[in-house]
């Protein structure tokens, strides 16, 4: 059996930004479903829907035992999106937008 030569850090980051590329050249929430049923596992596409949910109950204020009855999400997972949150992360960017009306 052959085995694959690992792809350099500097290959991973372009692999990313073509990812990333394509996520933006979708039109539609129909679009951007069918892209990521193809693209991901339905486990990873639960787990990221899950986290989705997450940020959302985290901005209503909801306590993270909450969350997790809810989801089923681990309390460590409600606390890593929770940082993420108070970081100004991706979350955050992305939450504000489709509040305020600014999303595609």
């Amino acid at each position: 059996m052959k085995l694959h030569k690992p792809v350099s850090a500097r290959q991973q980051a372009q692999y990313e930004r073509a990812l990333y590329s394509a996520v933006l050249a979708l039109d539609s929430q129909d679009e951007a479903r069918a892209f990521f049923r193809d693209l991901c596992t339905p486990a990873e596409l639960q787990a990221m829907a899950d986290r989705w949910a997450v940020v959302e109950l985290l901005q209503q204020g909801m306590p993270y035992r909450e969350i997790q009855r809810l989801t089923g999400v681990s309390v460590t997972t409600v606390g890593r999106v929770a940082r993420c949150l108070l970081q100004g992360s991706g979350y955050a960017q992305v939450a504000d937008r489709l509040r305020n009306g600014d999303a595609k």
